[in-house]
């Protein structure tokens, strides 16, 4: 097995004279920066009861936690498992395919299988590239102590690109596994039932298709997705999902089987016939939503853009500011009366300081 190495040359001159500069921003839109203001904005007073868990990570993407250690991805490739006490180590990890961080592509989704405490199982979505093309795959990892094997290749060839990778890999209460995917910046493939791009798939936690996914033979649940990068359900099952809009119109989703969410074709008030339209949409505002998490009847936002902790609440569709202090916001895991939180502020959009990037915890109530 290869053990992740760096980038070479070339890639790494292209990366360094386009990052986060010029052409799309790397989350989401055209348009330029705003200050972010929601329908209803709520501010609580939060300071003494947010702790930094652990601080100068570089481009945390997502969070799983067992018992008192966390494991996070660096969208750079690095896997970190960190103890409650602050103390970060590396995880050395041994995949196949050389892990690509180009944009908004890396090492993305992490998600530790239902039984990792007896068999030490992992899922990651990741990026790599192929010749001349960019991909995306889902990989079955196993943990040995301090370091992680490559099982299994569950998915592969999902499209990649500098942008629009989607990523995000959660549990259902139904026991199956869902991975977001994005677009890829090729729009058609949203609409292409055929393709895994801008996409929210379904599959058994050994990687084949559920008997009773709603496209026969295939993994796809739902179509029409421009870049999602956060699923969550609620206590009645009901399954949310985030993401992130053209040109504002960063979308709440109602994700059910077989659905139309309707990009390229729509997008915020817009309807067409047999497409779905968003439970709830930011207008000319910009979240860029990542990771969510549901909690006594709110949905919790990490945004990007809005750099805030959003809470969404579910029955009246009123967004509130939850926590606003740390810069940018990609990840959520809320457990035992606490939010915890992973910064974002050195992906080339934020203003990182000498502390960031940070592991946050936050008391919920």
């Amino acid at each position: 097995m290869k053990k992740i190495v760096g980038f070479s040359l070339m890639l790494v001159i292209i990366i360094g004279c386009t990052t986060d500069t010029s052409e799309e921003p790397l989350e989401t839109t055209n348009e330029p920066e705003t200050e972010h203001s929601l329908e209803e904005k709520e501010s609580i007073e939060l300071e003494e009861n947010v702790t930094t868990l652990a601080e100068k990570l570089t481009i945390p993407w997502s969070i799983a936690k067992y018992e008192d250690s966390f494991y996070v991805t660096e969208r750079g490739g690095k896997l970190l498992r960190i103890s409650e006490n602050g103390q970060i180590t590396n995880q050395e990890l041994n995949l196949e395919r050389e892990i690509l961080h180009y944009g908004e592509g890396g090492l993305l989704g992490l998600l530790l299988h239902p039984n990792f405490a007896e068999n030490n199982h992992a899922y990651i979505y990741h990026t790599y590239q192929e010749g001349d093309q960019i991909f995306n795959r889902v990989v079955l990892i196993e943990n040995d102590g301090e370091s992680w094997q490559e099982v299994e290749v569950l998915i592969d060839q999902i499209p990649g690109a500098r942008f629009h990778n989607g990523g995000r890999i959660e549990l259902g209460p139904d026991r199956k596994l869902y991975i977001t995917t994005g677009d890829a910046t090729e729009r058609k493939l949203a609409q292409d039932q055929s393709s895994l791009a801008g996409k929210i798939l379904r599959m058994d936690l050994d990687g084949t298709i559920p008997e009773d996914n709603p496209f026969n033979d295939s993994y796809v649940y739902s179509y029409g997705h421009r870049n999602p990068q956060g699923i969550t359900w609620g206590d009645d099952g009901t399954m949310y999902s985030t993401e992130h809009g053209n040109s504002a119109h960063d979308e709440i989703n109602i994700i059910e089987p077989g659905k139309n969410y309707g990009w390229p074709v729509i997008e915020g008030d817009q309807n067409a016939d047999d497409m779905s339209p968003p439970l709830y949409h930011t207008g000319n505002t910009t979240w860029a939503p990542s990771g969510i998490a549901y909690h006594n009847g709110k949905v919790y936002i990490a945004a990007l853009r809005g750099s805030q902790i959003i809470a969404f609440d579910t029955e009246t569709k009123k967004p509130t500011t939850f926590y606003e202090n740390s810069g940018r916001m990609r990840d959520i895991w809320i457990e035992d009366g606490y939010l915890y939180t992973i910064t974002s502020n050195r992906d080339g959009r934020g203003n990182p300081d000498q502390t960031d990037d940070q592991l946050i915890r936050i008391k919920l109530e």
